[in-house]
């Protein structure tokens, strides 16, 4: 129901969501300088169920196993994915996730620890259109984050994952990157649909008439075991959408907005 504004309005499937993807990736191809796109055999659409948490908070959640794709951990991978509706406008909500220096308020992966940006490409005009690496420094060990960020003028989307450190640093290096595994999680933020509203926090005084609020929705993936022929069970879905759950409140949290 949240998306029906959106989606009648002619935002999520009309032309103008066409034209902002066709103008984003040719800046992408611009800024590379590459004459196609890679692609990857598919297995098409994954099958999701709806849970509800203890809390009351619809959720999805899909299964699969990696048996010899490379580029991401062998085993039972299970992602959890939640929609809310948000009274921020979709320019705050983005520049909040990409911001280092306040991963820690939400990044569960993070809390406590110092976040800091040691590489960053751009991919497109709009300083959003990034990749970045960020290194998460705690008293225990340090991480490295990668971090993809896009924008145009309908959707935002940004996607991270733990990496590798020394794997990473090779691959910097020159080396072949096949060897890297990446297990994704991240944000898409569409607008809501619907005319401003008086309680939309925003980023400028300008942006307040202009600007309604936001679509948020959270995918996070976890490998729950590193073996194929593992069954799943309620334990490991329960830890993923906890996960969920605890990220989604850690944002309302910081950007303090109550329940919606």
């Amino acid at each position: 129901p949240i998306f029906r504004s959106c989606v009648n309005t002619g935002l999520a499937f009309g032309a103008r969501h066409w034209v902002a993807t066709l103008q984003l990736q040719c800046e992408r191809l611009v800024f590379f300088m590459a004459t196609n796109v890679p692609t990857k055999d598919s297995l098409g659409l994954h099958q999701w169920t709806k849970i509800t948490t203890k809390t009351g908070q619809d959720m999805r959640v899909s299964s699969r196993k990696n048996l010899h794709d490379p580029g991401e951990p062998t085993g039972v991978i299970v992602c959890a994915s939640s929609s809310l509706w948000l009274p921020v406008s979709p320019t705050l909500l983005f520049d909040f996730f990409r911001d280092e220096a306040r991963r820690h308020e939400w990044d569960t992966l993070s809390s406590g620890a110092h976040v800091q940006s040691i590489a960053s490409l751009s991919k497109g005009q709009d300083r959003g259109n990034s990749v970045s690496i960020q290194t998460v420094k705690s008293r225990e060990k340090s991480i490295w984050v990668l971090q993809d960020s896009c924008t145009n003028s309908y959707e935002s989307v940004v996607v991270y994952a733990p990496v590798d450190i020394n794997t990473t640093q090779l691959v910097i290096a020159g080396h072949d990157p096949s060897n890297i595994q990446i297990l994704p999680s991240g944000f898409s933020i569409i607008p809501d649909g619907v005319e401003s509203r008086p309680l939309v926090i925003t980023s400028t005084r300008e942006d307040r008439n202009t600007q309604g609020g936001s679509l948020l929705t959270l995918a996070l993936q976890t490998l729950i075991n590193p073996s194929p022929a593992a069954k799943l069970n309620m334990e490991s879905v329960e830890s993923v959408t906890n996960l969920v759950s605890v990220t989604l409140h850690n944002i309302k949290r910081s950007l303090q907005i109550e329940d919606c």
